[in-house]
This record gives structure tokens, C-alpha cells and sequence, in this order.
């Protein structure tokens, strides 16, 4: 039974595929298009999840979509008569509605069959189910409390529940117009940061900042005393006319949020080539804590109700890596499943993991632990476009490669690493990376003047070998997905100060040699010959999307100033 799930009209389309409960690929459009967090029917990714298959979009049994039209549909024709939200507005929701409700056509014309002859069932699972089933249904726990939180979705913006074997209870909803995600998002744009998925600049900037504004920021969202929480809308815009959103073939685009009044009481409004001063580093610094306020009020009291030590976390604010870590500190729950595409991408699988397992019935199989799902090339493959391009290259060894690139990074070097199958969801993972040695001051300073070109203020992050976390981080923890950002103990920062932000703090990756071999190989042989379990990790890409192919990697490489590119087991040397 192959069951095809997806994320179409949305932002970070994506899809995958299961065979009788199997996660045999999955990837955004996004690698594809190689337009960030492309939006629209992801017919790219689809096609790749059925080549990888070897079968037809004819031999799909059931297509499931995050998204369901007629969810919550009282609630939006009331709000749409009540609230002066704006003509053009309501046409651009009812347009979009549109194209999820007729899946069924869009589909036979992406792949040129006749109408009425797609013999997949179709299946709409609400947008935030989607977000719950791809935490708790790929998570290792048999019962367990699930939260979903982010921007909106079919008219919600957050979820509570109880994950028990193939089912999941769900407990409360957060409805339109109340949404952390949108307070998060309208603070970003605020402070100058006005595109799509910008909101972890935020996230990074807030360490060089102190809380001084958290009075202020809390008028703007409280805690409710059911354990959800509320807006005031006189700071949103969303609120009372609407704000348009673009979902259609390229980059989702999004209005601004804030309102005049969020002007009026927090100021003049960053452009985004402003420097950032003192206060803005204050304002996103109480803006972060203010959120986490919120995540973990709702969380206390997610447990009291459930009295589980489990929790699965899912949604685009659940990508608030700082947040993450610090809910074993703020809340009872003692194991926190989050996967590696909590944000929207990650609903394809959800949405596939409902039908499997919530609507059929199906025995629940392995837990996500490895999220390298994505498209792979091999060496023969490699050998034969670098040949065909006249590009030098060595074929090396595991061993020997292991020794080669160690011996560059601890020269300096920064090496390009593209290995196996693509990872699934924002982070590189030892897959599609950029590495440097973490023992460097100025790595931050390279990589940014070399490749990245980014805002300096941002941080890189390390891998770690898994056995080392407790010898280097506060808290002791699998976080296979860089999905949490822990405390480096004091005593180490002088030794990896490439990793350790301003604040002590780093988002890391542990690598577990199970999962990853490969990877944990270089790494242990970088820390044999410097004695440290660590290597920095940045995504491959130069202001772009991951890179998805080994065209695209080499083509990265040069128009950087990379120092070496490894693909599988060929060396490329400048």
C-alpha cells in the first residue's frame, strides 16, 4: 500500500512516500525549484517520491494533504461577516480553499490524465492533525501529550492532545485571530526582517540583548487560564482588515502583521538595512522570552491535564531551537520528541501518518530517527560529471578522505561535505554541510566573508559526537535533529569558541554513529587528532536552498571560496 502525502499551497511545500508504513523518501520543493520555501503543488517532489518508489502517481492508494477546506468552517464565515476583514482579502482565502478542495484535478493535470481517472483516494487532514501525527506517530513513545503551535493553519494556530498507540485525542484548539506564531512573525517584520521564514534571526539575535522590554511586549500577548493564550489585537492587522498572503508558485510573501498602535507604543519601525541598535537587540531578547512564557505555560499545563512525562511538538514555533532546550528546565515533561521538519514541510508526513495509522488503523513502525530522506547520488555518478566538466578530483577511501579533510579543516580550511541521501526539514545534518574547525575564533569571520554572507550576529552550530554531550553541554540529551539549543559548560567554551554564542548557548547536533557512521567517523577522527568531539556545521547553500544535487554543490564551490569539496568519496581541491 503506498500512501503519497503532501503540503501543497502552503509555505515549504513538500512531499514523501510510505509503503505499508515505510518512509521510503520525502523532501520539500523547494531542493527542486531551488526557491526558499517554495509554495504551491509540489508536482517536483512528488515526481521524485514516485520515481524513488518506481511507480506510477496511478499505483498511489491514498494521496493525503495537510489541509482541510471545510475544517473549522463555521468559524471562518462567521469571523469573515463580523470582522470587517477586508473584500479582497476573503477572495484570496476562498482562492486558495479553492485549490485544496480540487487536489483531485490539480493532480490529473500535473500529470496528464484524464479527468476523473486518479484512482488514489483523496484524503484532507487538518492542518494541525498533520503537525501532531508527525510528532507523536514518528516519535518512540506509546502514549504521550502532543502540542502544535505556529502562524495559522485552516483557521487555527495551535492544538493540544493525547497520543495513545494509532490514536491521538485532540484536547483544545487556539482559533483565529490568536496566534504566537503571528506575534513572533510581526515582531520580526518590526525589527526589520521582512521575509518569509526570517523569524530565528530573531531567535539569534535576542542573546546580544537584555529582557528590558518584556512588560511592554506582554500587553501584546498573555497566557489564558486554560492553558492557551490570547492577542490583543489592537497590535495585528490581521485582526481587522486581513493581510494578504501569497502561496502560489515561488516564495510566500506575507504582508506586514503590525499595526500602528505596535508603532505608536514600541517605536519607529527598523528598516532592514538599519544597523541594529541596543534596543532593538532589548526588544528581540523580550519578544523571545515572552514566547517562551507562553510555550511553556501551555505545556504545565498540557501536563497537569495529561500527567504524561511525554511530550510531541510539532509546528513552525516549534523550531524555536532556544525554546526547545529550555523546556526540561521550565516544565514536568521529562522526553521531548520534535521532528526533524517540525515546521510546515513536515506535514506531507503527518498528514501520511494520520491516514496510516489515525483513519486505517495500521500498526505504528520505527520511530523517525533518521532524517536523511532525500535525493542521493553515486560516486560513479559523481566521477562521471566531474570528468565531463574536466574538474580534478581524487577518489578516496573512508579512512583516507577521514584524514584529508581533518587535515584541512585544522589547516584553516572550510570543506564543502555532500554525502548520501539530502536531509528532510531546514537543518544540514552531516549530509548537505559546510564544516570548519570550532576551534577557531575567526571561523565565523571566514565563513561569512567566504560563502555565507550573512548577518554577523548569527551563530553556527556544532555536531557533536553523542557520547561527548555530557562532557560539553549542561543538559544531557539525543538531539539528532539540531532541534534544541543547550548551555555549553563554562570550562569549554575557550575550546570551541566557533560554536558558543554570546551567551554561552549552542544549537547542537548530536551525532549518533547508528544513524550516521559516516559522519561520526570524520568527526572522530577530527577529535583523535585535536582531541575534540566537534566540528561546525552550516548548511551548504550560499543565500539559496540546501544544495540538492552534486551539479549544485560543485557549482556552490565555485563561486565561493571554499577550500575543499567532498562528494561521497571524490576530493575536490582548489
Amino acid at each position: 500500500m503506498y500512501i503519497l502525502g503532501i503540503n501543497a499551497f502552503h509555505g515549504d511545500s513538500s512531499a514523501c512516500i510510505y509503503r505499508d508504513g515505510e518512509l521510503l523518501v520525502a523532501s520539500e520543493e523547494e531542493r527542486f525549484r531551488r526557491i526558499k520555501h517554495w509554495a504551491g503543488l509540489p508536482t517536483q517532489a512528488i515526481q521524485f517520491c514516485l520515481d524513488e518508489a518506481g511507480i506510477s502517481i496511478q499505483e498511489v492508494n491514498h494521496i493525503a494533504i495537510s489541509r482541510d477546506p471545510q475544517a473549522n468552517i463555521l468559524k471562518k464565515a462567521v469571523t469573515a461577516l463580523t470582522s470587517g476583514i477586508s473584500f479582497g482579502y476573503i477572495i484570496d482565502r476562498i482562492a486558495n480553499k479553492n485549490k485544496v478542495g480540487s487536489l483531485n484535478d490539480q493532480i490529473e493535470a500535473a500529470f496528464n490524465l484524464k479527468n476523473g481517472t486518479l484512482k488514489a483516494q483523496i484524503h484532507n487532514v487538518e492542518h494541525h492533525r498533520s503537525h501532531l501525527a508527525s510528532a507523536f506517530f514518528a516519535s518512540p513513545f506509546e502514549e504521550s501529550a502532543v502540542l502544535s503551535i505556529d502562524g495559522f493553519g485552516d483557521f487555527s494556530s495551535a492544538m493540544t492532545g493525547m497520543g495513545k498507540g494509532k490514536n491521538i485525542e485532540v484536547f483544545d484548539k487556539v482559533n483565529f485571530p490568536h496566534s504566537i506564531g503571528i506575534f513572533y512573525t510581526a515582531f520580526t517584520q518590526y525589527l526589520g526582517f521582512p521575509y518569509y521564514g526570517d523569524e530565528y534571526k530573531v531567535m539569534g539575535l535576542a542573546p546580544y540583548g537584555n529582557p528590558t522590554l518584556v512588560e511592554k511586549v506582554r500587553d501584546v500577548i498573555q497566557p489564558t487560564a486554560d492553558g492557551l493564550f490570547k492577542i490583543n489585537e489592537k497590535y495585528f492587522l490581521h485582526t481587522s482588515k486581513g493581510v494578504k498572503m501569497t502561496w502560489e508558485d515561488g516564495s510566500p510573501e506575507i504582508e506586514s502583521l503590525f499595526s500602528d498602535y505596535m508603532v505608536e507604543k514600541f517605536g519607529k519601525v527598523r528598516a532592514k538595512d538599519e544597523p541594529l541598535t541596543q534596543y532593538h537587540k532589548d526588544l528581540a531578547c523580550s519578544v523571545q522570552r515572552v514566547c517562551e512564557e507562553i510555550i511553556f505555560s501551555m505545556l504545565n499545563h498540557l501536563h497537569k491535564k495529561t500527567g504524561c512525562d511525554n511530550v510531541c511538538i510539532a509546528g513552525g514555533v516549534a523550531q524555536n531551537s532556544v525554546a526547545n532546550g529550555r523546556m526540561r528546565l521550565n516544565t514536568p515533561f521529562k522526553n521531548i520528541y520534535i521532528p526533524p521538519a517540525g515546521h510546515d514541510a513536515g506535514t506531507c508526513i503527518g498528514a501520511a501518518l494520520w491516514v496510516y495509522n489515525q483513519v486505517l488503523q495500521q500498526p505504528r513502525t520505527a520511530p523517525m530517527f533518521n532524517p536523511y530522506t532525500g535525493s542521493k547520488s553515486s560516486n560513479e555518478e559523481i566521477k562521471a560529471l566531474l570528468t565531463a566538466q574536466n574538474i580534478a578530483f581524487t577518489e578516496l577511501s573512508d579512512e583516507a578522505l577521514y584524514e584529508k579533510v581533518t587535515n584541512c579543516l585544522i589547516g584553516g580550511g572550510i570543506a564543502g561535505w555532500f554525502q548520501g541521501r539530502a536531509e528532510f526539514g531546514p537543518r544540514a545534518l552531516g549530509h548537505r554541510s559546510i564544516l570548519a574547525d570550532p576551534r577557531r575564533n575567526d571561523v565565523k569571520e571566514i565563513l561569512n566573508l567566504k560563502i555565507k554572507r550573512r548577518e554577523s550576529f548569527r551563530p553556527f552550530a556544532p555536531s557533536i559526537l553523542r557520547e561527548f554531550v555530557p562532557e560539553y553541554f549542561e543538559q544531557t540529551d539525543n538531539v539528532p535533529f539540531m532541534e534544541k539549543v543547550f548551555q555549553i559548560k563554562p570550562e569549554k567554551h575557550a575550546a570551541i569558541p566557533a560554536v558558543t554564542h554570546v551567551d554561552g548557548s549552542g544549537r547542537l547536533q548530536s551525532v549518533d554513529k547508528e544513524v550516521e557512521p559516516k559522519y561520526h567517523g570524520l568527526i572522530s577522527h577530527f577529535h583523535s587528532k585535536t582531541g575534540i568531539p566537534v566540528l561546525v556545521n552550516t548548511s551548504f547553500n550560499e543565500n539559496e536552498p540546501i544544495v540538492n544535487t552534486p551539479q549544485q554543490a560543485l557549482d556552490c564551490f565555485l563561486r565561493t571560496k571554499m577550500d575543499m569539496l567532498i562528494l561521497e568519496n571524490c576530493v575536490v581541491e582548489r
